[in-house]
């Protein structure tokens, strides 16, 4: 399937007990790094333990010859 025909969707979450003023994205393409995804997300939230996580979201994507896994957490830093 092409990217043309893939199906995509999206997600927006308004919610106000869940306010953020940060985002960090992690993605990746290569088996290799997919399967170290989680851990490289771990290290950074144990890193910066300051920051309230308020959302997480994991996103798949796909084309002809790729698979693209994006983990994106939102969080709260105090100013």
């Amino acid at each position: 399937m092409s990217a043309n025909q893939a199906t995509t969707s999206g997600r927006v979450t308004l919610r106000r007990d869940l306010a953020f003023n940060g985002v960090k994205v992690f993605s990746a393409t290569m088996v290799a790094d997919r399967d170290q995804l989680g851990e490289k997300v771990s290290e950074w939230m144990a890193r910066n333990s300051d920051l309230k996580v308020t959302d997480i979201v994991v996103t798949q994507s796909s084309d002809e010859a790729f698979h693209c896994i994006a983990i994106t957490l939102f969080y709260w830093e105090e100013p």
